[in-house]
């Protein structure tokens, strides 16, 4: 933890400028300038009681009592060059471990951990990209800013270009209820669509483009970003021939007896050197090898590809519900993000208003994921994911509720507590339930 405190307080001096606007979102004030800079971390720690599990496997999540500290610190920077033109390039530090190194669990509890925990806290570039606007309209809006989006005013009718190092759930799946672990849900099958397989390395980021058309009342955004070379690997696939990653969301705004709300449909394709489940269990039936192996089964530009629905809507002020549903082919094997096939997710959160606490926010939501008929098959008979294998598997289907409350102790500092329920971790109603409560430090500078 020391180092990552150390790799945000490094951007501290740099915040401290004169004509600055106040934000207590941020610890400390920001300039009204061209640039943005800011600095974040987030320390998770999380324990688990033990639970009742019969026997385990080499990726099984560990059935002892045990607890684990994640912590990620990051540097924001980016630049207005134009009107119409940005920079960002942020710096990360991800240290640390999750429950079980990762493993056993398809919608695991911390969204922070880096799935290869040989790593380590070492920095690393996370965004560097280029976006370009290009107005369609005269009609211009003022904008919040964030780290992620550093121009001041957007044309309500415009397209947007964006090139670079990135991550592809920047901008597609979004929710604003459940896409956020520093402050949200921590469960990545909550916080993301856990059926949507998306491009990335083992830490979340790629390489690639997006595009989009804005208007007040609906979007379009398509993207094409490079795939890991293997299942969460940390190196691309330069080849896109035969590997890419390529996803179409369309998103629209309504209003339902004045309150606002959003629903996005959303559609990718992924190209890889991937397995396929039947082929790595027809091996096995043939009695070619004694476990089933799906790496033995990669073939370049194998196709992977799911769908999408996303709900968000405000029920009355301060208060939203929300929602995703996700279906992939089931067919050829997880590769970039984890094991869930189809899920359906649902959940609400309130913010602290109506107890004196504007700054505070109380969240609930309930999980519900899937394998298909041949990944089932395929760990039932003793095969391994890149997260999942108890040896054997008897099915049912991973059930996952999480509640949380956020906090506002200060302007900047997030103090939470959450807890999360998990019956059948890993598809396997032999094992469980798991229960894992977590204490969660968030500071935004």
């Amino acid at each position: 933890m020391r180092r990552a405190l150390s790799f945000v307080a490094g951007a501290t001096a740099l915040l401290t400028a004169a004509a600055a606007y106040a934000d207590d979102d941020y610890l400390l004030p920001h300039p009204d300038a061209n640039w943005w800079l800011s600095a974040q971390g987030n320390f998770i720690w999380q324990f688990q009681p033990g639970f009742t599990s019969p026997y385990q496997g080499t990726n099984s999540f560990l059935p002892d009592d045990h607890h684990a500290l994640s912590e990620v610190a990051t540097v924001y920077g980016g630049y207005q060059i134009t009107r119409t033109t940005a920079v960002v390039i942020d710096g990360e530090s991800a240290g640390g471990s999750g429950l079980s190194a990762a493993l056993g669990l398809a919608g695991f509890t911390n969204l922070d951990v880096v799935r290869n925990p040989t790593l380590g806290p070492t920095p690393y570039l996370s965004h560097a990209f280029v976006e370009q606007i290009i107005p369609l309209s005269d009609h211009w809006v003022t904008v919040d800013r964030d780290w992620l989006h550093v121009l001041r005013a957007l044309p309500d009718h415009r397209i947007e270009l964006r090139a670079g190092k990135m991550a592809t759930n920047d901008w597609f799946d979004q929710n604003e209820g459940a896409s956020d672990s520093h402050k949200q849900f921590m469960n990545w099958s909550i916080d993301d669509n856990g059926a949507y397989d998306y491009a990335a390395d083992t830490r979340g980021y790629t390489l690639g483009f997006e595009a989009e058309y804005d208007a007040p009342q609906f979007a379009i955004r398509l993207g094409e970003f490079l795939m890991p070379t293997v299942a969460n690997g940390i190196d691309y696939d330069y080849g896109i021939g035969h590997a890419r990653g390529e996803q179409l969301e369309g998103e629209w705004h309504d209003c339902i007896a004045g309150h606002p709300g959003k629903l996005r449909l959303l559609a990718y394709a992924n190209h890889a050197d991937a397995g396929t489940y039947s082929a790595a269990l027809a091996l096995y039936n043939q009695l070619i090898v004694n476990v089933p192996d799906i790496t033995q089964t990669r073939v370049p530009g194998t196709l992977k590809y799911g769908f999408g629905l996303n709900d968000e809507q405000e029920v009355i002020a301060g208060m939203h519900v929300f929602g995703r549903i996700g279906w992939n082919d089931g067919k050829t094997e997880s590769f970039a993000y984890t094991e869930i096939d189809n899920t359906v997710m649902l959940g609400g959160d309130l913010v602290g208003d109506r107890w004196s606490r504007p700054g505070d926010k109380l969240g609930l939501a309930a999980v519900t994921n899937g394998l298909s008929r041949d990944h089932a098959d395929y760990l039932a008979d003793g095969g391994l994911g890149f997260l999942l294998g108890d040896g054997k598997l008897r099915y049912g289907r991973e059930d996952i509720v999480e509640a949380y409350y956020t906090a506002r102790a200060y302007k900047g500092i997030f103090p939470a507590v959450d807890i999360q329920a998990i019956a059948h971790p890993g598809y396997n109603t032999d094992r469980g339930p798991v229960f894992v409560g977590s204490i969660r430090l968030h500071i935004d500078l």
